[in-house]
C-alpha cells in the first residue's frame, strides 16, 4: 500500500486528504509542522509527501515552505514533493517546481485533478523503486558472473541474461535469436565463458557465409587433394572446436545440403572429414543464431523441422534495441568513451529512435558524432540519424516543443501534466518552464 504524508499546520487539510485517498487505499498519516514531518521521515519511509507553505499564523510568504522543501530534499533526494500553496505566494511554488518538486496545488484545490496527480506520482515512485531494484540485481548479475563487458541496464536485457547464465552450465544446445546487431553474438560468449567447457576452444562461424560447396570442408574438414586447390591435410571447425563450443552464426541462411549435413553431426556426434571414410567423434556445444523466423522458414519449406528442434532445446529471444530504451544511454557513454557530453534532450531524442541496426548502429552513430563534435557538446545532427524515422506513439511531435504541441498535449491529457509531459518527452519541470514562458495556463 502506498505512503502519504501530509505537512500542514491546518488539521482540517490533512483530515481531507486522509478521507479522499483512504477510500482509494492510500494510507495517509498527517503532522502539522515542519519539525514533525522531518522528524517522520527519518522514523519511516513515504512514497509522497503534501507540504504547505505557511505555518507560521499571518506569514504569506512562502519561506518557511521553501526550507522544509530544502530540508526534505537533504533527507531523501528522490522523493516526490507536492506543495500546496496560496496564490499569495504562487511565485515561490513555481520556483520550487523548477528546482525539483513534483507539483503544486492551488487551495482551494480540485479533488479528481489532485487525485489524478497523487496517484500519477505513486505510479512513478513505485516504478523508480522498481527501477532501483533491478540497477541492484543487474550490478549483482555483473558482480557473480563474467558477462563479457556487454553493455545493459534494461529488464528486458537482463531477463535475457539471467536466462543464458543459468543455462550457461547446461550441456544442451541453444538456439539465440534476433535482430541483426542486437548483440546474439554476446550472448554467445557469455554461455560459453559460464558454461562447464570454459577452458576449451571457442570457435565461431558464419554458416550463412559459406558457399555450398566449401561448407562441408569448413565444418568437417578435408584431406589433401579431396577437391582442387586443397594440398594438405584441413582441420574443420567442428575438430577445432572439440571439447568447447561452437558458435553458429546465421542459421537461417545454412542451404539444405548443409542443413542435412549438420543434422546429422548433431545427432550422433560423428562426421567424415571430405575426401575420406573415417568416422571422426567430437564432443562440441553447439550454440546457434540466427535473425531469421524459423517456423515460418519451416513452413515455407527452406528449413528443415528436425534441425529446428535440435538446435532449440533452449531458445533465447534478444529484443531489438528500440524495445530496451534503458540500454540507451548507458551504451552511448561506452561508444563515446565517456568522453563527451550528450545534452538531456538528445539523449531523448536518441531513445525515440526505431534504431533499425540496432546496437551495431548505435555503435557507428557514435563513432560519427565524436568526429564531427569536434570537442564541443554533441547534437542530434552529429549522429546523422533519419530524423524522419521519429515518431512518438501518440503523434509525432517537436523535440522543442512550441506553444500549440503544448497546449494540444495538455488538451489531449486532460490538463494532467504528468501525462502531457510524458507525451512531449519532458520532464514535468521542464514542462512547467515552458508553461511559464509561453504564458499558458495549466
Amino acid at each position: 500500500m502506498s505512503r502519504v504524508l501530509v505537512i500542514d499546520d491546518n488539521p482540517a487539510i490533512g483530515s481531507a486528504l486522509e478521507l479522499m485517498l483512504g477510500l482509494h487505499q492510500i494510507e495517509t498519516e498527517s503532522v502539522f509542522t515542519p519539525q514533525a514531518g522531518l522528524a517522520r521521515l527519518t522514523e519511516d519511509e513515504f512514497d509522497l509527501v503534501i507540504q504547505d507553505m505557511n505555518f507560521t499564523e499571518d506569514t504569506t510568504s512562502g519561506q518557511e515552505g521553501m526550507r522544509l522543501f530544502g530540508a526534505i530534499r537533504e533527507i531523501q533526494p528522490d522523493l516526490p514533493i507536492i506543495l500546496i500553496t496560496a496564490w499569495t505566494h504562487l511565485e515561490a511554488a513555481v520556483e520550487l517546481v523548477k528546482n525539483g518538486a513534483a507539483d503544486y496545488i492551488a487551495k482551494p484545490w480540485d479533488d479528481a485533478k489532485l487525485f489524478t496527480t497523487i496517484t500519477n506520482l505513486l505510479e512513478l515512485s513505485e516504478l523508480q523503486q522498481q527501477q532501483k531494484q533491478h540497477i541492484a540485481q543487474v550490478n549483482l548479475l555483473k558482480q557473480r558472473y563474467n558477462l563479457c563487458g556487454l553493455v545493459f541496464q534494461s529488464p528486458e536485457m537482463a531477463r535475457v541474461v539471467e536466462m543464458a547464465i543459468k543455462i550457461a552450465p547446461a550441456d544442451v544446445p541453444v538456439l539465440i535469436t534476433g535482430p541483426n546487431g542486437s548483440g546474439k553474438e554476446k550472448i554467445a560468449e557469455i554461455l560459453q565463458t559460464n558454461s562447464r567447457a570454459a577452458n576449451g576452444p571457442f570457435v565461431k562461424v558464419n554458416v550463412g557465409a559459406l558457399p555450398d560447396d566449401l561448407m562441408e570442408a569448413e565444418l568437417f574438414g578435408a584431406e589433401a587433394g579431396a577437391y582442387t586447390g586443397i594440398t594438405k591435410q584441413r582441420q574443420g571447425r567442428f575438430e577445432i572446436a572439440n571439447g568447447g563450443t561452437l558458435f553458429l552464426d546465421e542459421m537461417g541462411n545454412l542451404s539444405a545440403n548443409g542443413q542435412a549435413k549438420l543434422l546429422r553431426v548433431l545427432q550422433t556426434g560423428e562426421f567424415e572429414r571430405l575426401g575420406s571414410s573415417e568416422t571422426r567423434r567430437c564432443k562440441v556445444r553447439v550454440i546457434s543464431a540466427t535473425n531469421t523466423n524459423l517456423p515460418l522458414a519451416i513452413e515455407q519449406g527452406r528449413f528443415r523441422e528436425d534441425l529446428y528442434y535440435r538446435l532449440n532445446v533452449i531458445e533465447l529471444n534478444l529484443p531489438p534495441l528500440c524495445e530496451r530504451t534503458a540500454d540507451i544511454p548507458l551504451l552511448m557513454f561506452h561508444f563515446l568513451h565517456g568522453q563527451k557530453n550528450v545534452p538531456h534532450v538528445v539523449v531523448k531524442q536518441l531513445q525515440r529512435y526505431p534504431w533499425p541496426g540496432n546496437v551495431r548502429e548505435l555503435e557507428n552513430a557514435c563513432k560519427r558524432a565524436e568526429l564531427l563534435s569536434e570537442g564541443r557538446d554533441i547534437s542530434f545532427d552529429d549522429f546523422g540519424l533519419m530524423l524522419n524515422l521519429l515518431s512518438n506513439k501518440t503523434h509525432k511531435i517537436s523535440l522543442e516543443p512550441d506553444k500549440n504541441t503544448i497546449v494540444m498535449a495538455l488538451e489531449q491529457n486532460s490538463g494532467n501534466i504528468s501525462q502531457a509531459a510524458r507525451q512531449l518527452g519532458l520532464t514535468r519541470q521542464a514542462l512547467y518552464r515552458r508553461l511559464e514562458k509561453y504564458g499558458i495556463q495549466s
